[in-house]
């Protein structure tokens, strides 16, 4: 899948793309730092790659959610995530 064409993804970054944008910690500039993918990109990701009510689902839930925008955060969140969220292989 590419959003970008410069930017060409595997579908192991999409699957932690998506991940990252489902986490409430988690916020867009992470996933842009990371992926450089603005938020507009993880949307688009996001809804070509999930089914629509899922899609619907995820939106209602990062719609307005301070965590999700690191200039929204309160200070006192430094962290993006819990040290136990991610699977051991």
């Amino acid at each position: 899948m590419t959003i970008k064409a410069d930017n060409p993804l595997t579908e192991e970054e999409v699957s932690r793309i998506i991940e990252m944008a489902w986490e409430d910690r988690t916020p867009f500039e992470a996933i842009e730092q990371q992926f450089q993918l603005s938020e507009a990109d993880v949307i688009k990701l996001m809804r070509s790659s999930m089914k629509a009510s899922s899609f619907r689902m995820w939106r209602k839930r990062v719609t307005g959610r301070t965590t999700k925008h690191s200039a929204l955060r309160s200070p006192e969140i430094s962290r993006a995530y819990c040290a136990t969220q991610y699977k051991h292989k």
